[in-house]
């Protein structure tokens, strides 16, 4: 099915609100923030990043954009679709790339209302302490544009990748 089928035969809901044209501040420096977090990171473990994140924060908008972007960057659709069961489908993952996604969930959900030590050590053996920092940043940015989409109910399947410059 392509896009434009998908298009036509999904229900679509309304977006409450606009929050860029409501609060373009705010949208600028959650923009900036982004541009900012993942410098120096793997745009290919930056999509990944994102994608689990978001499919964890059920926000469908982020999905439908940063699957898009992944595609488009080269990454496998195989990949893409076993992120949901990473922890099953360890064997398509870098060491790097599963401490990511660990550390990605462990910040996303904070189960025990903390992200626990071994999760974090098993990231800094694998990130220097910049780039650590820098994916800690990538991780809090893509929750807050999480938290935007779902609240304000962003609609997807329109995403162009390219679309927004960041």
């Amino acid at each position: 099915m392509t896009n434009a089928q998908n298009a036509q035969n999904a229900p679509e809901h309304t977006p409450r609100m606009h929050m860029a044209k409501l609060a373009p501040e705010v949208y600028k420096a959650v923009l900036g923030l982004e541009i900012v977090s993942k410098k120096g990171l793997d745009p290919a473990l930056v999509e990944l990043v994102k994608i689990r994140a978001s499919q964890l924060n059920h926000c469908a908008f982020c999905l439908d954009m940063h699957t898009k972007d992944a595609v488009a960057a080269g990454e496998s659709v195989e990949r893409i679709v076993q992120l949901g069961a990473w922890e099953e489908s360890r064997h398509f993952y870098t060491e790097k790339e599963l401490a990511a996604i660990e550390l990605t969930e462990a910040v996303t959900v904070l189960t025990e209302g903390f992200v626990p030590d071994e999760v974090y050590e098993k990231a800094a053996k694998h990130f220097e302490e910049r780039e650590l920092a820098q994916l800690i940043a990538v991780i809090a940015t893509i929750n807050v544009w999480n938290r935007i989409g779902v609240t304000t109910r962003m609609v997807p399947g329109h995403y162009t990748p390219g679309m927004y410059k960041s």
